[in-house]
């Protein structure tokens, strides 16, 4: 009888282990194609976060792209509103997977340094969703300041079909015109 328990405990032990483990953050769906790390992009939605407190007007502009996969990244906002003062981070990338789909950035030379995946974007690559590694953050990046309603709708969907809570989500102002 005791046997039998104990086989039943650990059967019950590893199931919900391996349930646990696919209870982690989102994979990258698909490959991402390289001109994703050119360009720029705004940001329409992402999790709050004190690096971006009170940002508006945010931009990442991809440049740079080598074959082996490194890049450079300007990040910029405005302090408070569209007008407000301007704050810039410099970041070196580095492509992470044959897939493209996971990268590291660096910070202040190198000092601070961050895992974020593409989880996914759109056929067009028209907007992309980024996440850190353990999706504890994540962003909505349109190539263009406002996405339109339903492209909007699309990826909001997807965002929240990965998991994430679309309440928790700020919406950084964009100029429109």
């Amino acid at each position: 009888m005791r046997v039998k328990l104990v086989i039943g405990v650990c059967a019950l032990l590893l199931t919900a282990g391996g349930a646990l483990a696919r209870a982690g953050p989102p994979q990258p769906a698909k490959p991402v194609p390289a001109n994703l790390y050119s360009g720029r992009w705004y940001e329409i939605a992402r999790t709050p976060n004190q690096m971006q407190n009170g940002c508006q007007g945010s931009t990442s502009d991809f440049s740079g792209w080598s074959a082996g996969g490194a890049f450079s990244v300007v990040q910029t906002c405005h302090k408070g509103s569209l007008s407000g003062p301007t704050q810039t981070y410099n970041a070196r990338g580095k492509i992470l997977s044959n897939d493209n789909a996971k990268m590291k950035l660096g910070f202040f030379g190198g000092l601070i340094s961050q895992e974020y995946w593409i989880l996914d974007h759109a056929d067009d690559n028209a907007w992309a969703i980024m996440a850190r590694y353990d999706g504890r953050y994540v962003w909505l990046l349109s190539r263009r300041p406002v996405l339109d309603g339903a492209e909007k709708q699309t990826a909001l969907s997807r965002l929240k079909a990965l998991g994430f809570d679309l309440t928790h989500l700020a919406f950084p102002a964009q100029p429109t015109g």
